[in-house]
């Protein structure tokens, strides 16, 4: 029982490293710039919602992309085959594909040759080689071209990877600090702009394709011309033919008009484009001429004179916003494809400071909490347990800055309820040496048994809750996934820091002091919970079984009427948080609002009478209908509260909103059926039967408080529920541990006797840990605030279900089963009678 030399050299510099890595954290810049250089200088990176800015998910239109490529398909066609001398009845599109059907079936082969070059080769990803175009007969004069499924792909592929890049160019030339540009699944970007909060603006930037082209005007109902109109409505005769494409701009800039002081975008072609626009200018003087981006005139002038220098302006009602945005999309070029905004989440800067300080404030509480609990259980041996936890803060900074992961208000919650969490082990331990002294231990023969013993239940338990926390991860998606990797962060240093470092603290301790015996007293002149209960808890099983029934019941019907509250996340729609100086004049709200006709309109307080949530349904017309319905609450909130103010904006659209609901269902179900395999596989059946029968009561309580409270039932509200599924069996593995080790201690003692033995010997730790995770919360719970409080609000509801059912759901139900031992033994009995007979 010494500690190796080599050992505390490796935990010392774990330690230190952790220190190091974590301290840029806590230091200004100033002091942080004059640190030595080989010094660690990486800080975790603050999401959005803890700093303020935009969140976009963008996705490629599949539908856009293909009739695009069909239309330049179209066009290549006729080419290939005029320039070929093939004549064609007719080419046309019909759906998907191109229809050629030839004068002459005997050139069938002739023209499908010709139109070889156009089918091109996929010369990357999992499709290299294969063909863009299926190609096909109908018939015996007729050729059918059509996108493959592998040729789609690709080019949805080519065209996720060139709006990465487009969209870097436009943020970076509106100069926005710090931007997250990254691709999401096989069509999406996602974008995030720190300190950006003008949605509108923020839409126009990111989702106009800025395909700029330059028309004459035509007269109404000629062929070829078509009817587009302005940002004012107005309708102009635009020919479809293109004189002269963007893609020859070099340059563009905004400006201010001399004579109107109006800002004016003035551009500038490459050397072709200068000498095609001087020669359109030349040979059309006194025509009117339409400057088009995206089926949109900006502006139609008339031709004064011929433009020779190779520049131009676009002039017409900007503001200097529209100006600088306009310019900034033609300097960057124009997207391949349009990108939809599917989902959409906008944080103040002021309402990110304030949850940054109510954090910080929360989970400080919740630590001194957590603290002063164990220090009033285990008096100065739990000073101990206090660093380990404080070790375990500072390293889950420490991995995350390594990680370069982002801290959101949800990964707060996370590294406070593994705080909670993470006393188990400590508790675990520090109940299993008191046993061992209570046997007549010495000291090192004490640690050596309580840390033995413990171990394999601590394993057990933080399995468990890692197995949610990786499901969580899997299938959440942004703050959420912050909270998945925060919690998994402080579940695994936990194993080092509560395990390793307390075991080699106390054996230190031990040697140093010559310490005979451990005593391990409160601080308190009694226990909590007094040493050898005898309580019989199977005598309330019925009471307890039928109450818990009735629960889960109410639960059904609350959740079938009045139902969830379900938030934006999984119903869709636009969610805008609104603050104000004073109390917040509801009826007027209600009364503005649902004048702008924008379907049904909820509002209702929360937090305080200054705080107000406004939801209103998906608008029909696309996502500019969104950004307009968004335009028109800020207007008119100002108009009714000069002082009213924007705090937070979500617009979800429904096809991330089913997915999103998918997803959470999906990780719910998975992660109970992964307890059940992994507590099978560990224990026996009956005790799976036991978790997951309990594992279903407490969920569907769980579900019958959101109904009940009427909290938002979002994303948060999952985390919640899959972290409840990894408490939950995490408090009935270590009664299910403490079972199997009785089974082989007490082999012939009656099972209801043995089931309460097993209770009674870890109450005080089911006890204590569910107090310390309590805890943990509580501060959040009440402070926390509407970005979490459908997370920390009902961890504190389900600690204290998880921890009930434990004694009165979970063990009756192995009760009910039977003594499987029993029959086991009597099976094998008869087995070898019959062997003997043989």
């Amino acid at each position: 029982m010494k500690n190796a030399g080599w050992k505390v050299a490796g935990y010392l510099l774990v330690i230190l490293i952790g220190l190091l890595t974590a301290l840029p954290n806590i230091l200004s810049d100033a002091t942080l710039s004059k640190l030595p250089s080989w010094l660690p200088q990486q800080r975790v990176s603050l999401g959005l919602d803890l700093r303020g800015g935009s969140h976009l998910v963008l996705e490629v239109d599949q539908a856009s992309l293909q009739d695009e490529w069909m239309q330049s398909l179209t066009q290549e066609t006729r080419t290939a085959l005029r320039d070929a001398r093939i004549e064609t009845r007719v080419i046309r599109r019909e759906g998907r594909s191109v229809i050629v059907t030839l004068a002459d079936p005997a050139i069938l082969v002739q023209a499908r040759q010709t139109l070889a070059p156009l089918n091109g080769q996929i010369s990357t990803g999992l499709n290299a080689g294969r063909s863009e175009l299926d190609v096909t007969t109908r018939g015996t004069d007729t050729l059918v071209l059509a996108p493959s499924e592998a040729g789609l792909s690709d080019r949805m592929s080519h065209a996720v990877e060139q709006s990465l890049e487009v969209i870097r160019q436009r943020v970076d030339q509106v100069g926005v600090a710090e931007p997250t540009i990254q691709r999401v699944g096989s069509d999406r970007v996602l974008v995030q702009l720190p300190g950006e909060q003008d949605p509108s603006n923020l839409r126009a930037l990111l989702g106009s394709t800025a395909k700029m082209s330059f028309h004459l005007l035509g007269q109404q109902g000629e062929p070829g011309v078509r009817m587009l109109e302005d940002e004012e409505g107005r309708s102009y005769p635009v020919e479809s033919r293109i004189l002269l494409s963007g893609d020859r701009l070099t340059d563009a800039r905004v400006a201010f008009d001399p004579q109107t002081s109006q800002p004016v975008v003035s551009f500038r072609f490459d050397q072709a484009g200068a000498a095609r626009f001087a020669q359109i200018t030349q040979q059309n003087v006194g025509s009117p001429f339409a400057i088009v981006l995206d089926d949109k005139v900006l502006s139609a002038p008339v031709i004064r004179e011929p433009i020779t220098g190779g520049s131009g302006q676009i002039s017409g009602a900007f503001s200097v916003e529209q100006a600088n945005t306009l310019a900034a999309l033609l300097r960057a070029g124009a997207l391949p494809a349009k990108l939809t905004v599917i989902e959409e989440r906008t944080v103040g800067a002021d309402l990110g400071g304030d949850a940054i300080e109510m954090g910080i404030m929360s989970g400080l509480a919740g630590f001194g909490l957590v603290a002063a609990f164990i220090l009033v259980l285990y008096g100065a041996w739990g000073l101990l347990a206090v660093l380990a936890l404080t070790l375990n803060v500072i390293l889950t900074f420490a991995g995350l800055t390594l990680l370069g992961a982002t801290l959101t208000l949800p990964g707060i919650a996370g590294i406070v309820l593994g705080i909670g969490l993470a006393v188990d082990a400590n508790v675990l331990i520090n109940e299993r040496i008191r046993e061992e002294v209570g046997k007549g231990r010495s000291a090192f023969a004490a640690i050596d048994h309580g840390f033995s013993k413990a171990y394999s239940t601590i394993i057990d338990s933080n399995v468990t809750a890692l197995i949610a926390t990786v499901l969580l991860f899997w299938f959440g998606s942004g703050p959420v996934r912050g909270f998945a990797v925060t919690m998994g962060l402080g579940i695994a240093i936990s194993m080092f820091t509560a395990v390793s470092v307390v075991r080699v603290a106390m054996v230190a301790i031990a040697n140093r002091y010559r310490l005979k015996t451990i005593a391990i007293r409160p601080l308190l002149p009694f226990r909590l919970v007094k040493d050898g209960t005898t309580i019989d808890f199977m005598r309330a099983r019925l009471v307890g079984i039928g109450i818990s029934a009735v629960l889960s019941v109410t639960s059904v019907v609350l959740f079938i009427t009045p139902g969830l509250n379900y938030g934006v996340d999984f119903k869709g729609g636009i969610q805008l948080e609104v603050s104000t100086q004073g109390p917040a004049d509801l009826a007027a709200f209600r009364s503005g609002l649902d004048a702008l006709g924008l379907g049904e309109v909820a509002l209702q307080e929360f937090g305080d009478s200054n705080h107000v949530m406004v939801r209103l349904e998906r608008q029909p017309g696309g996502e500019q209908a969104q950004t307009d319905a968004v335009t028109k609450v800020r207007e008119t909130v100002g108009q009714i509260d000069k002082t009213a103010k924007i705090e937070r904006t979500e617009v979800v659209g429904p096809k991330v909103s089913g997915e999103l609901a998918t997803a959470g269902i999906t990780s719910v179900i998975l992660a109970s059926l992964a307890m059940l395999v992994y507590i099978w596989v560990r224990f026996d059946w009956p005790f799976a039967v036991g978790a997951i029968a309990t594992l279903v009561l407490d969920v569907t309580k769980t579900v019958g408080f959101f109904a009940l409270t009427g909290l938002d039932f979002n994303l948060t509200a999952i985390a919640a529920l899959l972290t409840l599924v990894g408490y939950s069996v995490n408090d009935k593995v270590v009664v299910y541990d403490r079972m199997r080790e009785n089974m082989r201690l007490y082999k012939s003692m009656r099972f209801r006797d043995l089931i309460n033995l097993s209770i009674n010997e870890t109450l005080a730790r089911s006890l204590y840990t569910s107090a310390t995770a309590f805890l943990a919360m509580l501060p959040m719970a009440i402070w926390g605030g509407s970005a979490v409080e459908s997370f920390a609000v009902p961890m504190v509801f389900g600690i204290f279900i998880a921890a009930s059912s434990s004694v009165f759901i979970a063990a009756p139900i192995l009760l009910f089963l039977g003594d499987w031992r029993a029959r086991r033994r009597k099976a094998r009995g008869e087995d070898t009678a019959e062997a003997t007979a043989t």
